[in-house]
């Protein structure tokens, strides 16, 4: 639609006194929204400082990223997968050249598994600061920015000297690239309503484990053929190649920095106060919300009984997904034999596994949906569970099974099929209890990820350090079974809170504020959802 005449002259006249600097839309997008149309808008409130003008999205706000395009969508969502799944392949590649490595350098495989260790527990400490300053300067700078420290830090790898700096740039990529772990979850939050969410997290909670089984195959072949230093140069094509997409077409997505972004312009052009609807009436700093926001992941994590111990049992699976990458190779490689390459293969079945949980969940999904369309749209959390309770009967089958079968007088195929519902069960539990968080701390989804990852990643740092020596001590039987074991203990923590969920949740801070604004937001949607349909 077309500027009328007065619309165009006051634009004009704005611009020609240099109130306002014009915005290139950047990233390109395909449904730009028509700033004429923001602008002459009526808003609550009468503009000045004591009642601000408050700004929310129009009923058919092209800017809303809750009402996308469901394509357009979809595959934002599988670009931001993506990202994930090159970050976890950028931390487990570097096992694929383990072997070299150690060769080159002259290490102890202790020193040289802090290669994968100091990875992933920069993932501890990234998230504390990437996810807080997503929910203050938007989800796209911050993933740009981070994957830019990543990719060279990564191109660092590759010529670095000595074992001292490979080992300290892979810390700082492990720290830039722990963004899309948490921010992309951040991003599908932004996107989808809690009825659709079930299949985005499905495609995006299997990419931060896809990535890490991948990186072993491929860092084996490569690190086997070619050398150590082209496995690093095969991570930084990657990291670069996202990095560049990210620029040309990530769109921002964080409802409060757009609302926030479109007051400050607003005031601008019009000359009037302006505030986002998630700024109330009072004109909050960036120092105030930063500081908000920094805190905000540590007091989910000590203060929300839900955050904590599902924290701690996603850490637990996790730190023994990391642990594989230091047993398989005793496992395959130094009992059976095996080449590098051919023992990368090994986490095959752990992959076929993970793509299971996946169909697993699609199917499962239509049940999430009917549960929905009986609370009117939007499901309890706790209707999220029931996968979760699959997934932590399935690990510790699959890992008593990979233990008592790994020895290499059975065939090697009996103890591959083994890895199979640990990796069903990985997804499943990770998936379920992903969305069981979104859906309890929408708002703070970010924050909320970002303090599960500081704890899964603290165990995945640590766990494969002390694997060889556990091995070494107990044996390949008895240190397999282990961390099944651990599993068992944390088996009824998603029943419990399927259970009692909805009465903790009751009784929790953020939760009952992520309530708060998850019923204004669905009722907007479905105000906005007709006119939409009206308008296509």
């Amino acid at each position: 639609m077309a500027l009328n005449k007065s619309t165009k002259g006051d634009v004009a006249n704005t611009l020609a006194q240099g109130n306002v600097q014009i915005e290139v839309t950047t990233p390109w997008h395909p449904y730009p929204d028509k700033f004429w149309r923001i602008s002459k808008a009526e808003y609550p409130g009468s503009g000045v400082d004591n009642d601000p003008y408050i700004v929310d999205f129009l009923d058919d706000d092209a800017a809303n990223p809750q009402l996308w395009p469901s394509l357009y969508k979809w595959a934002l969502t599988l670009f931001v997968s993506i990202a994930t799944l090159a970050v976890g392949f950028c931390s487990s590649a570097y096992a694929g050249a383990a072997g070299g490595i150690m060769t080159f350098f002259g290490t102890s495989p202790e020193v040289t598994t802090l290669g994968i260790s100091l990875f992933v527990l920069g993932f501890a400490l990234g998230p504390l600061i990437w996810a807080p300053l997503s929910e203050v300067a938007g989800r796209r700078p911050l993933l740009i920015y981070t994957y830019m420290a990543l990719t060279a830090f990564n191109v660092g790898t590759a010529l670095a000297p000595n074992m001292a700096a490979l080992i300290v740039l892979r810390f700082f990529s492990g720290a830039f690239g722990s963004s899309p772990l948490t921010n992309a979850g951040g991003i599908i939050a932004d996107m989808f309503t809690a009825e659709q969410r079930g299949l985005a997290m499905s495609l995006f909670a299997a990419a931060p484990f896809m990535g890490p089984v991948i990186g072993p195959i491929v860092g084996g072949f490569t690190g086997e053929s070619i050398g150590w230093r082209w496995v690093m140069w095969l991570m930084a094509f990657f990291s670069g190649t996202i990095l560049v997409l990210s620029t040309v077409l990530l769109p921002e997505t964080y409802a409060p920095v757009l609302l926030r972004r479109r007051a400050a312009k607003l005031s601008k052009v019009n000359s009037k106060v302006y505030r986002s609807k998630y700024d109330g009436t009072v004109d909050i700093h960036l120092g105030q919300l930063l500081k908000a926001s920094l805190i905000r992941p540590w007091a989910l994590l000590f203060r929300e009984p839900i955050v904590m111990l599902l924290s701690i049992y996603m850490a637990i699976i996790y730190g023994i997904l990391y642990m594989l990458f230091a047993a398989f190779p005793l496992v395959f490689q130094r009992a059976r034999g095996w080449s590098p390459g051919i023992g990368g293969l090994a986490f095959v079945g752990v992959a076929v596994g993970m793509i299971f949980a996946v169909i697993y969940t699609i199917i499962d999904n239509r049940r999430y949906v009917h549960i929905c369309h009986q609370h009117g749209g939007f499901a309890p959390p706790e209707a999220r569970l029931p996968p979760a309770i699959v997934g932590s009967i399935a690990i510790p089958i699959g890992l008593f099974w990979f233990a008592f079968t790994n020895s290499p007088s059975i065939a090697w195929i009996v103890c591959e099929i083994a890895t199979v519902p640990f990796g069903f069960g990985m997804v499943l539990l990770f998936l379920s209890c992903s969305n069981y968080l979104v859906d309890s701390y929408l708002i703070y989804a970010a924050s909320v990820l970002a303090a599960n990852s500081v704890l899964r990643s603290i165990f995945g740092a640590v766990f494969p350090l002390f694997t060889t020596k556990m091995y070494d001590r107990l044996g390949i039987h008895w240190a397999s079974a282990l961390p099944a074991f651990l599993a068992v203990a944390c088996l009824p923590f998603p029943l419990l809170f399927w259970r009692y969920g909805a009465d903790v949740r009751k009784r929790c801070k953020y939760t009952a504020e992520a309530t708060q604004f998850l019923m204004q937001r669905g009722a907007a949607v479905k105000k906005a959802t007709p006119k939409a349909e009206d308008a296509a």
